[in-house]
């Protein structure tokens, strides 16, 4: 399953994040976990030293290595300079599955050990100064972008991303490329805001979109963001003694979260396996066609010099019967 989380900056979507990953770990189940933030802060929340998350390899940084590999043997990509975030794979493509060894994870990725089970943490990586004037932070995303879309993963597997604060996540097409969304809002007007935006953008896409209450006090807000999101609303979030441990950094066993927060981060998996009866592969890849278009006609062909709508493979169609190794 392909979860997004997101939320305007401060709403507590990577501490939100964090927690879910840590229950899916404590699940023994498979866990890709993606800081795909510009504030990048989900290494710390996951108990990573300062120094340890400041380590992870950047994935915008490895965008050569990661479009080369994916290429694979694609007739319909002459050089791997010619893709963008939103190339589409086809007959040839390589393409990645969450049980795997391979290249790009080798770079990309790096194991981290929670208490009760082990992920892999990818990074986008930050936004440095000397990016300043010189680039836009979605192409460094793109990297995500393009990895989701070529990733093939099943009902028992899980990527996570936390996403850009904001409405930053429509700059292209990888709102639609999750099974799930969890907008995490707080019990404000401009809590709420975010929520709005997110629902009117993706009305057309077909993106399963639920609501976490964070922050909430008490049964006013619980009142107030029913008023607000109606049944989008899933789960709330009070105060925890825990996720304040966490942030002082030194959080207690996980296993020590409050029952009615490991409830709630119960309810978001439940809700993200529910999603999975209504997964889509054939609206999944008409989808990354129509961005990738979109994109070739309004910067890609002129950026590469390249006519990429020829990427496109007509007869493609990911698909979970796909996600066999393939060789390297």
């Amino acid at each position: 399953m392909k979860i997004a989380f997101v939320g305007k900056g401060g709403s507590g979507k990577t501490t939100l994040s964090s927690l879910f990953i840590r229950h899916l770990a404590a699940a023994d189940a498979p866990v890709i976990a993606v800081d795909a933030d510009i504030n990048q802060h989900l290494g710390a929340a996951l108990g990573l030293s300062d120094e340890e998350a400041a380590a992870l390899p950047a994935m915008g940084a490895h965008l050569p290595l990661i479009k080369e590999y994916l290429r694979g043997s694609n007739p319909r990509i002459t050089s791997s300079d010619t893709m963008i975030k939103t190339t589409p794979p086809g007959e040839g493509s390589r393409l990645l599955r969450v049980r795997e060894e391979n290249p790009v994870y080798d770079t990309c990725a790096r194991a981290v050990t929670l208490d009760d089970g082990g992920i892999r943490l990818m990074a986008t990586g930050p936004f440095t100064e000397s990016d300043l004037g010189v680039a836009c932070y979605h192409s460094k995303v793109g990297a995500v972008e393009l990895c989701l879309n070529h990733l093939v993963d099943g009902s028992d597997e899980y990527v996570v991303v936390d996403m850009t604060a904001g409405s930053d996540s429509f700059a292209s097409g990888m709102f639609t490329r999750f099974d799930m969304t969890f907008l995490v809002a707080e019990p404000t007007r401009k809590g709420v805001s975010v929520y709005r935006q997110y629902k009117e953008y993706a009305r057309d896409f077909g993106v399963s979109l639920r609501v976490i209450g964070n922050k909430v006090q008490g049964p006013e807000d619980v009142d107030f963001l029913r008023d607000e999101v109606g049944d989008d609303l899933l789960v709330t979030v009070g105060h925890s003694d825990w996720v304040r441990a966490m942030e002082k950094g030194r959080p207690p066993r996980f296993e020590l979260l409050e029952a009615a927060n490991r409830m709630a981060l119960q309810a978001l998996q439940n809700a993200a396996d529910d999603s999975y009866a209504h997964r889509d592969w054939e609206r999944y890849t008409r989808q990354m066609v129509h961005f990738h278009l979109r994109n070739a006609e309004s910067w890609g062909n002129a950026k590469t010099g390249a006519d990429l709508a020829a990427q496109v493979d007509p007869g493609f169609v990911l698909d979970e019967a796909l996600a066999a190794p393939q060789p390297s």
